[in-house]
């Protein structure tokens, strides 16, 4: 014990923390965190059945908003951060992806073209918070575009086109979420996270009542406790308990754990999960050069993650507190 103690601390003091191996018993949480989120994509599916897409997405952070502010103790960071945390992450990615998924973008696809949000991060963090690049995060950044390129070359000239657009700009506002969470630099990230849910539900419900209408609301809401709706709320259940607070919680705990680099990459898993549950599931078969595109932008992602790097270095996995779905 006394071995591996210092081994460790001479691992630190040497910048290679990231070569430390991870006991199995963790690497199997965070793998079990990966299929909790891919799963997630058939549970917003499931939700859509129902609910309007701007309805969905309040109502998604209603149920969390409720609890949060009677049972967790607020984040000690700057009103701004939290605010920009929930305006990106919360209200930005989720009116894309839901928008995107009703209106047709393949589930499975979106767990993966979601991961734009990993060079975009990259990109902005540079630009606008002047952050320090590697070689290997800007070479990784741009096989990740060159990938999401690919998927989205075989969805031009068609009605497939908005959804996927739409699901890039998704992307954006998670990176977007990750800028202000980085700036946040909470004591606790889940506190953050959870916190975080406040901010979507009054703007999503009036944006659900100005653009997707009254009736539309009020029909979804009256009807949500026939048989029927049954799937949906399943859905918004999985989504809120499990995919956020569960997943969420054992995925914080194993970043404080070990270094981002060693715990980050199974989150590339995520997108693998996705694409072959709404196989198995829903009969969604993605054809082969979307399939292609989808391994570079995994391996560009992980690529530009490898390594130690210098203080200040972001790299695409770098500023994401939960990501969740």
């Amino acid at each position: 014990m006394y071995r591996m103690s210092r081994g460790r601390r001479l691992f630190r003091i040497a910048g290679l923390a990231t070569m430390w191996p991870m006991p199995i018993r963790h690497r199997l949480l965070a793998g079990l965190v990966a299929v909790l989120w891919g799963l997630n994509f058939l549970a917003i599916h499931a939700s859509l059945e129902h609910f309007p897409p701007f309805l969905c997405v309040a109502l998604r952070w209603a149920l969390l908003a409720v609890p949060t502010m009677l049972f967790v103790p607020r984040p000690r960071v700057r009103a701004r951060w939290l605010i920009g945390y929930g305006v990106g992450f919360g209200i930005l990615q989720f009116v894309f992806l839901y928008w995107a998924m009703a209106i047709g973008m393949p589930t499975g696809l979106a767990s993966l073209v979601l991961q734009s949000s990993a060079p975009f991060t990259v990109i902005l963090g540079a630009v606008l918070l002047r952050e320090h690049l590697s070689r290997t995060a800007m070479l990784g950044a741009a096989i990740a575009v060159g990938g999401l390129a690919i998927v989205g070359s075989q969805r031009f000239g068609g009605a497939t086109l908005w959804p996927f657009l739409l699901t890039v700009a998704g992307g954006l506002g998670w990176a977007l979420g990750n800028l202000a969470s980085r700036q946040a630099r909470p004591q606790n990230p889940l506190h953050l996270t959870l916190w975080m849910s406040v901010v979507p539900p009054l703007p999503m419900f009036a944006l659900s009542w100005l653009v997707e209408g009254p009736d539309a609301v009020t029909s979804s809401l009256a009807t949500a406790l026939t048989p029927g709706a049954v799937p949906a709320l399943l859905g918004l259940a999985y989504t809120c308990l499990v995919a956020t607070v569960l997943a969420g919680g054992i995925w914080t705990w194993l970043m404080k754990a070990h270094p981002a680099s060693r715990v980050a990459p199974f989150s590339m898993l995520v997108p693998v999960v996705g694409l072959s549950t709404a196989w198995l599931v829903l009969g969604e078969v993605p054809n082969p050069v979307e399939i292609l595109g989808g391994v570079i932008v995994i391996g560009g992602v992980l690529y530009g993650s490898r390594g130690p790097r210098r203080p200040g270095e972001l790299t695409p996995l770098d500023g994401e507190v939960v990501p969740a779905r």
